[in-house]
């Protein structure tokens, strides 16, 4: 599981504190950049460096009045540097600060998200190795199909992770870009030196070209990324659900000991990690559309994505962080039980093969629409009746005049399905 630290960190990255504070260190890089160009004195650089501070409290009271959170903000910034505070904020437009901040919290953010991701990636790994070989059936539209392993669901579990970390890793370059370009991004006054230099001071780029604010197509991709990976987390949980009821029971959440599961029916132990992730999944995708309606905002820009973003910038990361920490865990402790594997693969007395003796029957001269409709209404007598595939196609006269007993004995062999299995591992793990 995520350790708990993991999780405050993410919480703290979208503290008042935290976002002053880097507020704070774009306004004082912005004024060292003056001072080099000559526009503020290096002594009062040295007292806006030493003496810059911020009350969340104070902040709170000047924003009250003034309606307005960044001059509240450099307006306390400025009350305790002096007279220097004058320079303060030279050039710049609120949303130079604003996006830029955001900029951070997000690349942030989404380096955590990719050592949360590795953390999952490790579990769903060691999982696939252990059930390598562990024989399940099969299942298309919830029916009986052919058999696989579980080590190669967990596989595809892993390949398609890897794809999000790919993603992720892009998304997390393309929202850390910031902006210093002024009102409507025309460096009128405020040249793109100023930019350059704070934006290499904080480890982001600068937006090629900006309006008076980054561009929100990069946010409505992060976000959509993080929907996608809380998308396949839904669905390992909704695959994970199906396993553990009753009827299937061939994988099923750890219940710990004191634990219970419904405050009616003391027998049920029910897949509630799995449900909330499912439900949490519901969430992030809605913040990704929420993103996905930032982006046409009025000419150079309105507020209109302002109000959204203080909700989506913290809610989808700490809820995508959360659901990090519950899969991982989910998954590293995950009962399995290959015994009922097997009960549920027998339990149609090998109608799983159908396809094999299709082709069986093809292959030894039959046209394939009469091997077809053999093989069907065999199927067929099995489903009513539960006698045995192979029994039932050894008495078939049709068969037997294509087939020998040991020819159909062979076709129930689970090592056929099996063969391939090393493969696939060797493409997904390298």
């Amino acid at each position: 599981m995520i350790p708990r630290y993991s999780r405050e960190q993410m919480a703290s990255l979208w503290s008042e504190e935290a976002k002053f504070s880097r507020w704070m260190a774009i306004e004082i890089a912005a004024c060292e950049a003056w001072t080099k160009l000559g526009k503020i004195p290096p002594s009062a650089l040295k007292k806006i460096q030493q003496k810059s501070k911020f009350s969340v409290r104070r902040i709170e009271t000047i924003e009250k009045k003034v309606k307005h959170d960044v001059i509240a903000f450099v307006t306390n910034m400025a009350e305790n540097v002096g007279p220097e505070g004058r320079y303060i904020h030279m050039g710049l437009t609120s949303s130079d600060v604003l996006d830029t901040c955001l900029a951070l919290q997000l690349r942030d953010a989404g380096n955590l998200l990719l050592k949360d991701l590795e953390e999952l990636l490790k579990v769903i790994k060691k999982r696939a190795l252990e059930h390598q070989w562990t024989v399940q059936v099969g299942r298309s539209h919830g029916i009986h199909a052919e058999p696989i392993t579980f080590g190669l669901k967990l596989a595809l579990y892993y390949d398609e992770f890897k794809r999000h970390q790919e993603r992720l890793k892009l998304a997390t370059q393309q929202i850390a870009y910031g902006k210093i370009s002024g009102a409507v991004g025309t460096f009128a006054n405020i040249p793109p030196s100023i930019e350059a230099y704070v934006m290499k001071k904080l480890g982001l780029k600068p937006a090629p070209v900006s309006s008076q604010i980054v561009q929100r197509d990069r946010h409505a991709f992060f976000f959509s990324v993080l929907a996608g990976i809380a998308g396949s987390m839904e669905k390992v949980a909704v695959e994970i659900r199906h396993l553990q009821r009753t009827e299937v029971l061939e994988a099923e959440e750890f219940f710990s000991k004191g634990q219970k599961g419904s405050s009616a029916m003391p027998h049920k132990r029910n897949p509630i990690l799995s449900e909330n992730l499912t439900g949490l999944a519901r969430l992030v995708r809605s913040y990704a559309l929420a993103a996905m309606e930032n982006q046409a905002l009025w000419h150079e820009r309105d507020i209109s994505h302002s109000s959204v973003e203080r909700v989506i910038g913290p809610d989808a990361t700490v809820t995508l962080d959360f659901m990090f920490g519950r899969l991982t865990g989910l998954l590293k402790n995950l009962l399995v039980y290959p015994e009922r594997m097997q009960a549920n693969l027998d339990s149609l007395g090998g109608l799983v093969h159908s396809q094999r003796v299709l082709l069986t029957l093809v292959e030894a001269g039959l046209r394939r629409e009469e091997a077809y409709k053999i093989v069907q209404d065999t199927a067929m007598q099995v489903w009513k009746t539960r006698e045995s595939f192979a029994d039932l196609l050894k008495a078939n006269k049709k068969v037997r005049q294509h087939l020998s007993e040991d020819q159909i004995e062979k076709i129930f062999d689970l090592g056929y399905h099996t063969k391939h299995v090393k493969t696939i591992f060797r493409r997904v793990f390298k």
